[in-house]
């Protein structure tokens, strides 16, 4: 799958309608009607403040929606590997959840996403030890806080994560059943002279699914999982599944955390991050009212820096995000960095180097300086001013995620494509 050509993009632009005194009158597609009631309430009493509050709750909101994902299952099965591998992290980075050939999780372990802190992972210790009892493990590992469980088994699925199972669902939460180890077994395998990777991932699957049938659980979903290679397998199939399953106010939380195991992963993240674009545009436009010289041009651009950041972060295109996957994928730092055009992946985002960028953009750049000027325009200065500031916000803020998004589909075309 390929993204979209951005030079065959239709401008989607919204419309901002204003009058005098900055009623906000008309904004195409947003259907936050509460939210655009306060802000219009706000705008009406040329209260810009209040207005740029309640769009930056709003975003402050929806960032900080937490996602708490539990992954259990019997001692030694991988748990804490694919916490990690979840977590775009290496077992021997600094903060990964402790691994080893016999049970290294003696507690609940709580660990949050490197670039997204909302999500949490928790590393549960395995059901039927002595500590945690199958009968008592769900309230012994605090169930309630968790938004869905990962049952993991390197083997079959056995009782005491049938157990599990059925105990999940009598709370009404999810649960899904994840079969790791999967390249260990492919591996040994392989020596097989009538060797088929379909038909050997097939039989595993079936084998999984008919025992967990056997056992009583009804229609289980199964998912065959390497943790040192999430974009082959199952692992794919797992985020379509946990996305219609999770309610809708959580599924950017998931799907910005996801690996980029595939293009069509890399096309979400964009348009989600898209769809967040007018309300950082409307903020920008709400400052701009505020008739103080350069205060909106200077709120901008820390605006920019810090939703910038975040293209970088959620697309792995960070440093420390980069030199993980060439570690993983066995490709060099250095040639993954090589196909990056972006000046935005290759250096921390600051005021400098956005201001920098945006004077490449004529028409960007045009619109800041006409923003300026239009502040000293009598009477209706104020409102030409928030109309362009929500326009050269809109159209940046769109410019650098195209750039990024291109750059995303290029690192991973040289790692995994």
């Amino acid at each position: 799958m390929e993204l979209q050509d951005r030079q065959q993009e239709p401008d989607t632009t919204p419309v901002v309608i204003l009058h005098r005194g900055g009623l906000l009158t008309s904004i195409a597609r947003i259907n936050m009607e509460d939210l655009i009631a306060g802000v219009k309430e706000a705008l009406q009493n040329n209260d810009t403040a209040a207005a740029a509050a309640k769009i930056q709750e709003y975003l402050e909101e929806q960032e900080n929606i937490p996602l708490n994902i539990a992954i259990t299952g019997e001692c030694g099965s991988g748990k804490s590997t694919f916490v990690n591998a979840f977590r775009g992290i290496d077992d021997k980075d600094e903060g990964a959840a402790p691994t080893g050939v016999v049970e290294t999780t003696s507690q609940v372990g709580a660990y949050t996403h490197p670039n997204f802190p909302n999500v949490m992972l928790w590393d549960l210790p395995g059901i039927g030890t002595t500590k945690f009892p199958a009968d008592k493990y769900l309230k012994l590992v605090g169930f309630e806080k968790f938004d869905f469980f990962i049952i993991i088994s390197d083997t079959r699925f056995r009782e005491n994560d049938v157990k599990l199972a059925q105990e999940i669902q009598k709370i009404k939460k999810k649960f899904y059943f994840v079969r790791s180890k999967i390249d260990n077994n492919m591996r040994a395998e392989e020596r097989k002279r009538d060797f088929s990777a379909e038909r050997t991932l097939t039989k595993i699957r079936d084998d999984c699914i008919q025992g967990l049938q056997r056992q009583g659980v009804v229609s289980p979903q199964v998912f065959l999982v390497s943790s040192f290679e999430l974009h082959l397998y199952d692992f794919s199939l797992l985020h379509p599944t946990l996305e219609r399953e999770l309610p809708a106010h959580k599924r950017d939380a998931l799907l910005f955390v996801m690996p980029n195991i595939n293009l069509e992963i890399i096309n979400k993240k964009k348009k989600a991050f898209q769809s967040k674009i007018k309300y950082y545009s409307i903020l920008s436009a709400a400052v701009a009212g505020v008739p103080v010289p350069l205060l909106s041009a200077a709120v901008d651009l820390g605006l920019m820096v810090a939703v910038v950041s975040k293209y970088v972060a959620g697309f792995g295109l960070d440093k420390s995000s980069l030199e993980r996957l060439a570690a993983s994928s066995g490709v060099p730092y250095t040639d993954l960095s090589a196909v990056i055009k972006s000046k935005l992946s290759a250096e921390k985002t600051t005021k400098d180097l956005i201001l920098k960028l945006l004077v490449s953009a004529a028409s960007i750049v045009a619109s800041m300086a006409a923003e300026e000027a239009a502040r000293w325009i009598p009477v209706f200065g104020i409102v030409a001013s928030m109309s362009l500031s929500f326009i050269t916000t809109y159209k940046a803020l769109n410019y650098f995620l195209n750039e990024l998004a291109d750059d995303a589909q290029n690192v991973f075309n040289k790692a995994l494509g």
